[in-house]
């Protein structure tokens, strides 16, 4: 058939076509079809396909009605539009030459304008985009929403917001799809949306709901989205996933458990992301049985293989230690992909099979994948968690030869790996060199100077984060909460916990767990129980760190307590938990319960005691007297001793005078940090005290040879938000006279309380006198003195010391806060000890 020209003329196009024939026609008439239609839709056919959009337009707004025939001619422009839109910058540029074309009136206006937007998005013109809609004159809800789609330029995501702002105040009613994409936003405040949702009528819209329920568990609001959750009229298997995927992020796995059972209860259909969330909840509470029963439930459900749920079951077993079922299910596995490669990678790289490792990774770059999907970020971690520098520059050196490392990505995976491995300059060069620094990029850093005890560093990064302009995420609140309680600074404390409250952080069960902890290791344990009981949620990390805080105060009675009521509320203890109790029950010397909940962790929970737990029950049998059950447990554990657990095995020697023991104790100690004089010393007074003067001076001699020196004592106050520190008999302070006068005030009342010296805390190989005048001023003495000046009379005294304080100090500062009538409190390297009325919360065990 020829093809068919437009015809000119005064009759409209419809009639002109109807009484012009071909033979085509014939058929139509044979068949009884009217030819006017048939004749339209073939011009309009031959006008898109020639590229005359703008007639096509005009073609179709003359149709005189909106019928089948007219939304066909719609839908083939609008494809012909969204195909130019996918097509490159070319083809853009030729529809918006057609756009131009179009009167702004005309109804076909929206559609060009919309296709057009969306080509510049996909083609990354985002100026020409930005440009076309600020000069539109007519907008609709869908020009709003793909401006809204469209990434900003700084990829900060704050655009959708502003722009779902200036759509209200324009009067354009948003649609569903609108309030999705800006809900779906990063950095947006849910809760005025939410109000936006519910004053639209969208609260009855499961998709908004979905979407709303989302945007509140991801930032960690699990209280509102239970809330949205309860009253939503329809639940669909979405709706649940949202729910249980909150609620595992958040650590409240019970929680999640019990949002499946409904889901089963409801016969709501489950997916590939059910059992995903529910292997992250098993992963969280390490409970191999729920994984198992999962993984079981999940082939019955699925009997054909999913990667996606297949990649969280080898997460799962790879951080529950089972690496024969991770190797098997890997094995098996019909399809594999990237994360399937990764997990394995960290899997064996975890559990020190770096041959393996780097095996699977070499094996990587001979299949199919692109060099670009390799699981770099991955080794990076894992080497800085090893720590291996040597694993981590080979990754960054071909991450170069890539030309990845500006990624941003790969760069705070590499900030996160030199910090670790202890190369902080490397990481703040990386840092410094870095184009765009995003907060992941600021808390990667300031993450990294925590690790690596540079605090004060720490707190100044946070502020010229704050003058970046940057909102701090949840992780960097935690980070800087931990740099503030290392420092023991509660003022600033008390300000991060200020900018949680008016941040929405606090509703966050780790930014609240977090605080909880600093205010416990700052001296405020009433501010930390505080904390606990106002938080509305509580996970395994928030009872972990108030049974903590009262193990440090050795209040072992409440601890237990707490751990009772963490069991009665449904969570189940994990390593961390029973590290707690334990050190509670060591620090009040109660041996019997100490064993008793070891032997829970060990025989009931079926855990594998960490070295650090041995190290509590080593310390509460010592305390007792117990040095049977003590080479008991030593011929138990499967491990070698540490430092830690020789030098609590040399301190209850020195308590109950055993020698033999404590000449064994010392030996390794001697060996394995030989330039600690703690251990020279307290054998030396241990051989004295037991007159054994030959094994006395033949410790001291060793000690001069090797030309031991004791560390360093130095404590800190806090005064009115500035900090004053101390070290043992310091004459630099410019108030050293007042101080030194206060001090001889107190010890003459002492001694009218029949206060006597131990000279063998003095470990200076001096004599007598000078011993005494040592003693007389440890730093915590001096910073002590100093508050009392610098304070009114009965405010609370909280001092920091970097190591254990001695017997003599101890007894010294129970006396002094029952002269001054003060509550004192002094926070060594072991613990906390609350001085009041002459008295101290240790009970004299330490």
């Amino acid at each position: 058939m020829r093809p068919f020209k437009p015809i000119s003329g005064a009759r409209s196009i419809a009639s002109r076509l109807a009484s012009a024939s071909t033979p085509a026609d014939v058929c139509m008439v044979k068949t009884g079809l009217d030819p006017a239609p048939y004749r339209l839709e073939l011009h309009f056919k031959y006008l898109v396909s020639s590229g005359r959009l703008a007639a096509a337009g005009k073609l179709l707004d003359q149709m005189p009605e909106k019928n089948t025939l007219y939304f066909r001619f719609l839908y083939r422009l609008e494809h012909h539009l969204n195909y130019l839109a996918t097509s490159g910058r070319l083809a853009v540029a030729a529809a918006r030459k057609v756009l131009d074309q179009i009167p702004e009136k005309n109804t076909l206006y929206l559609t060009f304008l919309n296709s057009i937007i969306l080509g510049y998005s996909r083609s990354c013109d985002l100026a020409a985009a930005k440009a076309l809609f600020s000069a539109a004159a007519h907008r609709n809800a869908k020009t709003w929403t793909i401006m809204m789609s469209t990434p900003p330029a700084d990829g900060r995501g704050s655009d959708a917001v502003s722009l779902f702002r200036d759509m209200l105040r324009e009067g354009d009613a948003p649609d569903h799809v609108t309030i999705t994409t800006v809900l779906n936003a990063p950095g947006c405040n849910v809760a005025p949306l939410h109000l936006v949702v519910t004053k639209l009528a969208f609260d009855t819209n499961v998709v908004v709901c979905n979407t709303l329920l989302d945007a509140y568990c991801k930032q960690g609001f699990i209280a509102a989205a239970r809330r949205v959750f309860l009253e939503m009229p329809h639940r669909d298997t979405i709706t649940y996933n949202v729910m249980i995927t909150g609620c595992s992020r958040e650590g409240l796995y019970s929680e999640a458990l019990e949002l499946f059972a409904a889901m089963r209860r409801e016969s709501v259909n489950t997916s590939h992301f059910t059992f995903s969330s529910l292997l992250t909840v098993a992963t969280g509470m390490v409970d191999l049985y729920l994984g198992r029963q999962i993984h079981g439930l999940f082939v019955r459900a699925n009997p054909s293989h999913n990667v996606f749920v297949n990649n969280a079951l080898l997460d799962f077993y790879s951080k529950c230690d089972c690496l024969g079922d991770l190797e098997q299910l890997f094995d098996e596995m019909p399809q594999r992909d990237n994360i399937s490669y990764n997990v394995m990678i960290s899997a064996y790289s975890w559990n020190q099979c770096s041959g393996m490792a780097l095996q699977l990774f070499r094996e990587m770059q001979t299949l199919s994948f692109d060099r670009h999907t390799l699981p770099f970020a991955s080794l990076l971690s894992v080497a800085g968690a090893l720590p291996d520098i040597k694993i981590g520059r080979q990754i960054h050196a071909q991450l170069i030869l890539l030309g990845l490392t500006l990624e941003d990505f790969m760069g705070n995976a590499l900030i996160d790996m030199y910090s670790k491995c202890g190369m902080l300059d490397a990481a703040k060069t990386i840092f410094a060199n870095k184009s765009d620094k995003t907060a992941i990029s600021w808390t990667a850093l300031i993450t990294g100077c925590v690790q690596n005890g540079q605090h004060e560093e720490a707190l100044q990064l946070f502020c010229n984060m704050r003058r970046a302009g940057l909102s701090p995420d949840r992780a960097t609140c935690s980070s800087i909460i931990k740099s503030s309680s290392s420092l023991g600074v509660i003022g600033i404390g008390r300000q991060l916990h200020a900018y949680l409250t008016t941040s929405g952080h606090m509703s966050s069960v780790f930014s609240g767990s977090a605080l909880l902890d600093m205010y416990a290791k700052c001296g405020c344990l009433d501010e930390a129980i505080r904390t606990f009981n106002e938080m509305p949620e509580k996970n395994s990390i928030t009872w972990n760190a108030v049974i903590s805080a009262y193990a440090q105060y050795g209040q072992a009675k409440n601890a237990i307590r707490m751990f009772d009521s963490m069991l009665h509320c449904g969570f189940c203890p994990d390593p961390v938990t029973f590290l707690s109790v334990l050190a509670a029950c060591s620090h009040n010397g109660l041996a019997e319960e100490c064993m008793k909940y070891f032997d829970l962790m060990r025989y009931y929970n079926s855990m594998s005691p960490w070295k650090e737990h041995y190290s509590c029950v080593i310390d509460a049998l010592g305390r007792a007297g117990c040095f049977d059950k003590i080479q008991k447990v030593l011929d138990e554990m499967p491990f070698e001793a540490d430092p830690v657990i020789w030098s609590s095995i040399l301190h209850s020697c020195r308590i109950y005078g055993n020698q033999d023991l404590a000449t064994v104790a010392a030996e390794n100690l001697f060996t394995m940090v030989p330039t600690d004089a703690t251990a020279y010393v307290i054998l030396s007074n241990i051989y004295a005290k037991a007159g054994n003067w030959e094994g006395a001076a033949r410790v001291k001699k060793i000690m001069r040879d090797r030309g031991v020196r004791k560390e360093s004592g130095n404590s800190w106050v806090e005064i009115k938000q500035k900090i004053y520190m101390f070290s043992s008999n310091d004459h630099t302070n410019p108030m050293i006279d007042e101080i030194k006068e206060e001090l001889e005030r107190l010890y003459e009342e002492m001694d009218k309380q029949g206060y006597e010296p131990d000279t063998s805390c003095a470990l200076h190989m001096v004599d007598n006198k000078q011993k005494l005048e040592s003693l007389k001023y440890h730093s915590e003495r001096l910073a002590i003195a100093f508050a009392l000046i610098n304070t009114p009379p009965g405010t609370p005294i909280t001092v920091m010391k970097n190591l254990s304080a001695c017997l003599d100090c101890h007894a010294a500062i129970k006396m002094i806060s029952k002269i001054v009538n003060r509550d004192i409190i002094v926070r060594d390297s072991r613990r906390f000890h609350h001085f009041k009325d002459g008295f101290c919360s240790c009970g004299d065990y330490w």
